[in-house]
């Protein structure tokens, strides 16, 4: 049977069940849970200290009605950051190049800070849709395409993600296939290669955190715009 390289974005099933929601629910079991205990071991610590400074970087520009929103981004950085970490290792399915896992994260969060400032300040909300000093020839105009780019929020947010890992993942495996092939018919180019594809699975480390820290905040951009 022959094998496509996008074969490996296909969702794995069980005897016809799906097992993406195993793979969706596996990054919370490997993160350690704190003990009733006064002093935590090195692990726990360290978790709880980059959780805090994470925070605090996200509420940064955000003013207390967005505080509210601190468990739910932190946990959906960490969710992100362990799903696309995951989908690095061998035989492994990564459910973040899904586009429809992405937009299902992506729209109902993009559309809660919408409503959140359609509630609080509806003035300013659709003020953003046309800017000020605007002439008013441009006014219908300008309306249909800040209208059409407030829409296009949420499909960036999940095209994005997606994207990123997915030409991350080909390039892998495309980079691994040359290296397996040239190693019999030229060793010294599949050495070579090997330090390439050695070089690319470490950016790809870093795009798979890059990535996650990107669609949060972007979303918290957003929640700004609307508190």
């Amino acid at each position: 049977m022959t094998l496509s390289f996008f074969d490996q974005f296909m969702s794995p099933t069980y005897l016809g069940i799906p097992l993406i929601a195993v793979a969706l629910t596996l990054p919370w079991i490997l993160f350690p849970t704190p003990s009733a205990r006064w002093l935590n071991n090195r692990l726990i610590t360290l978790q709880g200290w980059f959780i805090n400074r994470f925070t605090q970087q996200l509420l940064l520009p955000l003013n207390l009605g967005g505080h509210k929103w601190a468990a739910l981004l932190t946990s959906l950085m960490l969710f992100l950051i362990t799903l696309n970490m995951l989908g690095l290792l061998p035989y492994t399915f990564t459910p973040t190049t899904q586009l429809s896992l992405n937009m299902g994260l992506a729209v109902p969060l993009w559309l809660a800070t919408v409503i959140i400032g359609m509630r609080n300040q509806p003035t300013a909300a659709l003020g953003h849709l046309l800017p000020e000093g605007t002439p008013v020839p441009l006014i219908p105009v300008l309306i249909i395409i800040e209208t059409i780019s407030l829409f296009i929020r949420p499909l960036a947010l999940g095209v994005r993600l997606t994207a990123n890992l997915t030409a991350g993942h080909l390039l892998i495996q495309l980079i691994a296939t040359a290296a397996f092939v040239l190693l019999p018919l030229m060793p010294t180019v599949a050495i070579l290669t090997s330090i390439v594809l050695f070089l690319l699975t470490l950016l790809e480390i870093a795009v798979a955190m890059i990535q996650a820290y990107v669609f949060v905040l972007l979303l918290s951009l957003y929640l700004q715009e609307n508190v």
